[in-house]
């Protein structure tokens, strides 16, 4: 049983999807503390304040993706002098974009609170936790490699948890901060920032109790690959790659945001809902994927590449499932869980007409996920971005130029052709370049 590729398969997924879902529950958790506060502007200038530090981190999101993939082949290959390597050169790399962030934060805040909009309020409270979540990046970030080290080495019941032990030090500083000692704003900032630096020492203490190294003149061989033209040459080429297909992705959903607030207040509000579905329909998608990366980096890494298609074919049929299992969930209880997150009609009814893009969404979508998860554990981020460019630029934004007379149903099927578009173009390339062994 334990042979199986089914069951390696999940050992590997089912603790990500765990561990993934004690990120919105923490979100949940946040807004309800914060929202009851005396006014309204105290949940504003948090999420604003969030969501400009979160910006970052969900930019450098290339650091846990490519030393996932990198650490999977050192594993795959049984070097565990390069596995070292990958997470030296994550973790500097890491530190060395928030020392640059520190650095501008006094031009960087500002700018990005003024592009927010919101009222004074908002925007001084808001600035107040960005001030505070800042000195959390270099923790943030650092926590970003040393995940996906552990991911790539196998060790996803320590990810999970890391996550579930962070979370809940967040959790516990979230009502002692503001319920108890009643800091608003700061607290909710200070209960991430010292939950940020708890999940480092945290990680840092299981990952040195996972390193098994026996190389002769290690340290000398680890300061050569630190400084190795070639090798950080390609590196930085697999994290621009990334970063470029990180950014086109997020464009997309700013401007289904944006987009959204310029049809009306109830529109923006609706689509919040549904992008909420989306988010959670990753969850399980993501979960399967991050199992299908660590396990296709690992195959490559031992030059196995008949476990490749193995693993490529098993995780295809796993995500279809689970996409099938979303879209049923939604489209008998889609209405029902609607009514539980808004109690104003007016959403509630127009987020109902948009209900059937969540249910076709999953199917539509599980390839390009899965996919993602195939080609970062191949290190093959010039593919993902391609693809992402394609699908971005060639499909999203042409689709809804020529129907936008349909408003808010032209967003949801650019959107839906987009992720169509970025599952075909990884699933052709797979097919056409993969079984030749062409490019690996």
């Amino acid at each position: 049983m334990k042979n199986s590729l089914h069951y390696q398969l999940f050992v590997i997924a089912l603790p990500m999807i765990l561990s993934n879902i004690t990120v919105p529950l923490l979100g949940l958790v946040d807004t309800a503390v914060i929202g009851h506060l005396e006014h309204a502007y105290y949940l504003g200038a948090s999420t604003v304040g969030a969501t400009v530090i979160a910006s970052i981190t969900w930019l450098c999101g290339f650091l846990r993706m490519s030393t996932t993939g990198l650490a999977a082949q050192a594993y795959g290959e049984q070097n565990s002098q390069l596995g070292l390597t990958v997470l030296i050169r994550g973790i500097l790399v890491a530190l060395l974009i928030s020392l640059v962030v520190l650095l501008c934060q006094s031009l960087f805040i500002p700018f990005a609170i003024a592009l927010s909009g919101g009222s004074a309020q908002v925007q001084l409270y808001a600035t107040q936790y960005a001030e505070i979540r800042v000195w959390g990046l270099p923790a943030a970030l650092s926590n970003l490699v040393l995940i996906g080290w552990l991911l790539g080495n196998h060790h996803a019941k320590a990810v999970m948890w890391l996550l579930i032990m962070t979370n809940l030090i967040n959790l516990v500083l979230d009502i002692l901060f503001v319920v108890y000692l009643d800091w608003q704003v700061a607290g909710v900032a200070m209960a991430t920032l010292i939950a940020e630096y708890s999940c480092l020492f945290i990680g840092l203490v299981i990952v040195s109790n996972k390193l098994s190294l026996k190389v002769k003149n290690f340290y000398g061989q680890l300061t050569h690959s630190l400084i190795n033209k070639v090798v950080l040459i390609d590196y930085f080429k697999l994290n621009r790659d990334i970063l470029i297909r990180t950014l086109s992705l997020q464009l997309c959903f700013i401007f289904i945001t944006f987009q959204g607030a310029r049809l009306g207040d109830h529109v923006v509000a609706a689509n919040a809902i549904l992008m909420n579905f989306l988010l959670f329909i990753s969850f399980g998608l993501d979960g399967i994927a991050n199992a299908a990366e660590v396990m296709v980096g690992k195959a490559k890494g031992a030059q196995n590449y008949r476990r490749i298609k193995q693993v490529v074919t098993i995780s295809l049929w796993w995500s279809f499932a689970f996409a099938s299992l979303y879209s049923l969930l939604f489209l008998f209880a889609g209405q029902s869980i609607i009514m539980l997150i808004s109690d104003i009609t007016s959403v509630i009814e127009y987020a109902e007409q948009f209900l059937i893009w969540i249910v076709i969404l999953p199917l539509v979508a599980c390839w390009s996920y899965l996919f993602d998860g195939i080609y970062i554990g191949l290190t093959e981020a010039r593919i993902m971005r391609n693809s992402m460019l394609a699908s971005t630029f060639l499909c999203f934004f042409p689709v809804w130029w020529s129907l936008q007379s349909l408003g808010n149903h032209a967003l949801w099927l650019a959107f839906t052709v987009f992720m169509l578009a970025r599952g075909i173009t990884l699933a052709w390339h797979y097919r056409t370049h993969l079984a030749g062994k062409a490019i690996y």
